[in-house]
């Protein structure tokens, strides 16, 4: 059987703070706002090539923190870039970005030769950053 989907439209991820959050993929990752919807309240990010929904939790007083070992869904979300210095200059801007939690610096993946990095961006969304010469 061959598949009947062509990749993935968007990512929706549900944040604690989705001005944060909206302030982090457009000031630290370079990303553009392509819309929102402020009844949801929600705001539309891209690189021109990823599509990402950020939406706002509904009660931002009594909300469950993001749990990548007990919670079904989202493990992380890995963006890519070119090459090992756009790896390494993205980490230092995103690791001095006001909000932003660090899991590990830019260190290999397993074996290799994907190298990585693990960061919690200001709304509570668990980013990994990619590069893989491969």
């Amino acid at each position: 059987m061959s598949a009947t989907t062509m990749g993935i439209d968007h990512i929706g991820l549900t944040v604690a703070n989705l001005e944060a959050s909206t302030r982090f993929f457009t000031e630290c990752l370079g990303w553009r706002v392509f819309g929102s919807d402020p009844a949801y309240p929600a705001t539309y990010v891209t690189d021109g090539t990823a599509k990402i929904t950020l939406w706002q939790v509904a009660d931002t007083t009594a909300f469950a923190a993001f749990d990548r070992k007990n919670a079904v869904g989202l493990h992380h979300l890995a963006l890519k870039v070119p090459d090992r210095s756009s790896l390494d200059g993205l980490f230092e801007r995103v690791r001095a970005y006001p909000g932003v939690q660090v899991e590990f610096a830019p260190e290999p993946s397993g074996n290799g030769p994907k190298w990585h990095a693990m960061v919690m961006e200001p709304g509570g969304a668990r980013l990994e950053l990619s590069f893989d010469p491969r």
